[in-house]
């Protein structure tokens, strides 16, 4: 609501044909000059006191504003310049009420009775001002000192619209706060959706009850458990790998080395494809000695094979039971033993000390402690699950045995897959001499029986294949089985 001053309507001082510069020369004018000096008396007065109170100085306009009077006789003249003295006054007043009006609007949120009653007041008064200039000129009773009247009108209008101005830089304020307001409250729910979202996230990975197995008896168990939990297994791997990734980066690690000296001859097709060079490690890793009844754990060259059973007993009751929680009871028993194990085998000492800057956490786990980080909590959470993983595959019926496939194999969907499609659709596929080949092994397969549970592989398009290789896609010289079978 911008305020409508009568400059942008009326120009007062364009009538003015003649010069009044000097009233004081004038012999007839000593009662207008008397009357003059008392009013400039009363203004000076008024914006003094004004200043008392912490308000905003008046500025008055220039002096040609006020020079329409002139004392000449001629009544037409005279006549003049009252009635632009009457506009100028009723300007004013139309200003006054749309300050008064304003601050009507800004006592209504928040409610203030008292202002309210004071802008209705305002308005009301200079309504009825507006009203009695009606009257007058209408009577034709007017009886208005032409400069006196411009001058004080003029004072009226700017004083009207630095409330006016107040008013607004006041909405805008109230406006700024509720927009802080705003924003801190929508922070609060973004923090708050991302620890839902770690929660929600934390549960889906986490282990759980897994309740399918809680009634469930030894002669019914079947691959699709296993396919279950190897699943969730997997899952806490990519949380793990997620950390181990966040920690390269707080520490400077360069990530393009890092998976390089992982995987030397791999072209990833996207930078984010990166990370299944990391969950390559941590699997192979983690599968390692899996085909062996003690998960390598004891280093016996024949140990002995323990009872199924027994296996699934001990299955059900880690299914639920806090990583933390088996370290404190016994941190000498096999999985306590298999944690520290594959935990110095995935975090080498520097890699510690570069993450955390000291090897604090190496020390506790030698111990046979628990280092309170969620580092380590993560990798717990991720070890008890291949470890139930492995208590699982002693339980079935069927031998388990584990298989990873060579680099440079032909891609055969019986005992692949492909962990990402973007890696089949390189422009450079359309060339005639290209072949999917597998680039490396992300997450070694499974073979129950004569149930196959496919190997996730990186492929990527080659052109010249840097070795000669095998006609068919299912040869023994493309697949690494270990040798020893689990269980049998």
């Amino acid at each position: 609501m911008d305020p409508i001053g009568p400059k942008s309507m009326f120009t007062r001082s364009r009538s003015c044909n003649s010069t009044t510069s000097s009233i004081n020369s004038n012999n007839n004018g000593g009662s207008h000059r008397s009357k003059l000096s008392r009013t400039f008396h009363k203004v000076i007065n008024f914006r003094n006191s004004d200043n008392k109170h912490g308000m905003v100085a008046c500025v008055f306009p220039s002096q040609h504003k006020f020079e329409c009077y002139n004392p000449n006789p001629d009544p037409k003249f005279k006549h003049k310049a009252i009635l632009e003295a009457l506009l100028a006054k009723i300007f004013a007043s139309v200003t006054s009420i749309k300050a008064a009006y304003a601050e009507l609007q800004m006592a209504q949120n928040p409610y203030n009775n008292d202002a309210i009653q004071a802008a209705d007041e305002a308005i009301v008064e200079q309504l009825r001002a507006l009203s009695e200039l009606k009257r007058k000129f209408l009577k034709k009773e007017l009886d208005l000192s032409p400069q006196v009247t411009l001058m004080l009108a003029e004072i009226q209008e700017q004083q009207s619209l630095m409330r006016t101005y107040e008013i607004t830089i006041k909405k805008l304020e109230s406006d700024v706060e509720t927009k802080d307001s705003m924003i801190v409250s929508f922070h609060k729910q973004f923090k708050d959706c991302v620890e839902i979202n770690k929660s929600l996230e934390k549960k889906l990975n986490a282990s759980g009850p897994l309740y399918v197995f809680d009634n469930l008896k030894l002669s019914r168990l079947n691959v699709s458990h296993f396919i279950e939990v190897l699943h969730k297994a997997l899952r806490s791997v990519r949380s793990f790998v997620k950390l181990m990734v966040k920690e390269m980066e707080l520490a400077n690690w360069d990530l393009n080395e890092a998976a390089k000296a992982i995987e030397s001859k791999a072209l990833f097709i996207k930078e984010s494809h990166r990370c299944f060079a990391f969950e390559s490690f941590v699997c192979k890793t983690m599968l390692q000695s899996f085909n062996l009844f003690d998960y390598g754990v004891n280093k016996e060259l024949n140990p002995k094979k323990p009872d199924p059973e027994q296996c699934f007993i001990e299955f059900k009751r880690l299914k639920s039971v806090n990583p933390r929680s088996i370290l404190a009871l016994n941190p000498n028993s096999l999985l306590g033993k298999f944690m520290r194990a594959k935990y110095f085998d995935l975090v080498h000492a520097k890699m510690e000390c570069s993450f955390f800057g000291n090897l604090n956490q190496r020390k506790i786990v030698t111990s046979g402690g628990f280092p309170d980080s969620g580092f380590f909590t993560a990798f717990a959470e991720m070890a008890k699950r291949f470890w139930m993983l492995h208590r699982l595959g002693l339980s079935m019926v069927e031998p388990v045995s584990v298989f990873e496939v060579k680099r440079n194999c032909r891609f055969s969907e019986v005992y692949m897959e492909n962990v990402s499609e973007e890696s089949l659709f390189s422009g450079e596929i359309n060339d005639g001499n290209v072949d999917i080949r597998v680039v490396f092994t992300v997450v070694p397969g499974f073979k129950i029986g004569k149930t196959v549970i496919q190997s996730q592989v990186y492929l990527s398009p080659v052109i010249t294949p840097p070795f000669p290789l095998e006609s068919g896609a299912c040869g023994s010289a493309w697949l690494v089985t270990y040798k020893v079978q689990l269980g049998y």
